[in-house]
């Protein structure tokens, strides 16, 4: 789950992991013009895209309390012992559907720990306490082995070998990150506090990959450069539910004050610039 920011005294927006990797694959689907290449194969990677946090599913359904906030559990917040739980689920859900769709899902949660591969200075492995390391490098050498395993098996077919050629297979996975990456940036941030951001390593081609700017410019419109999507002025939206800290202390839990909550949609326009 992502509880994102707010004005102080203000309810926080809490967003479903299904729900952010829905904006992602609203950037995945409209992603791809004259200078950008879209996402190929592309109805496995528009699945793995939304599906690309399946692991978190059971989890956001009845989420743990933060004790430093009194609200659910913030994203990379969820102790050790529950993450890895996620990370290794959502590349099982994938595998299920495609083995490249297990394989991309994979190295997602692979990278996550490891600098998304180089591309991100956020090591998440650095970042967890030594007597809980054991727990996650186990998950880490089990997507490791699972990359090894799929990998063979589309090698083998002459349909998806293609795919596993080391600069297509990146291109596939930044992607990937980028649109996970943009979701999170309107997910996680209130309207109010978004400032400029950069993306790096968008990939506009298999060798060729480019920083993406985004600035606010008005209330819920963005100005993106280069502008990587098919339409120009493309209008996203994810939804989300207002709660406060303490609310799971009451009737139900969380999962009843998240059945409970009206459902808050926010929108957002990106136009070239």
């Amino acid at each position: 789950m992502i509880i994102q920011t707010a004005p102080a005294g203000a309810p926080r927006l809490a967003i479903m992991m299904h729900e952010h990797t829905a904006l992602a694959h609203q950037f995945a689907r409209a992603f791809g013009n004259d200078a950008f290449a879209p996402a190929e194969p592309a109805e496995l990677m528009c699945h793995v895209v939304l599906h690309h946090d399946a692991g978190w599913f059971a989890f956001d359904r009845d989420p743990a309390t933060d004790p430093a906030t009194g609200l659910p559990y913030n994203l990379v917040d969820t102790p050790i012992r529950d993450i890895t739980v996620t990370s290794r689920g959502s590349p099982d859900y994938n595998e299920r559907h495609h083995p490249f769709c297990g394989l991309i899902s994979s190295m997602h949660s692979f990278g996550l720990y490891n600098g998304r591969y180089g591309i991100s200075d956020m090591v998440l492995i650095d970042k967890i306490p030594p007597a809980d390391k054991p727990i996650a490098q186990r998950m880490l050498d089990t997507e490791l082995a699972r990359q090894a395993r799929l990998k063979a098996a589309l090698a083998a077919d002459t349909t998806t070998a293609g795919w596993i050629a080391e600069a297509k297979l990146f291109q596939s996975y930044k992607q990937l990150q980028f649109f996970d990456t943009l979701a999170l940036h309107f997910n996680r941030v209130h309207p109010s506090e978004r400032r400029e951001a950069r993306f790096t390593h968008v990939p506009a081609s298999a060798g060729e990959d480019v920083t993406v700017t985004v600035r606010p410019v008005e209330a819920g419109v963005y100005a993106v450069s280069p502008y990587p999507f098919g339409s120009e002025g493309a209008e996203f939206s994810y939804a989300g539910r207002r709660i406060s800290p303490g609310e799971g202390e009451g009737r139900g839990g969380w999962p009843g004050v998240l059945r409970r909550a009206a459902t808050v949609w926010e929108r957002v326009r990106l136009v070239a610039g």
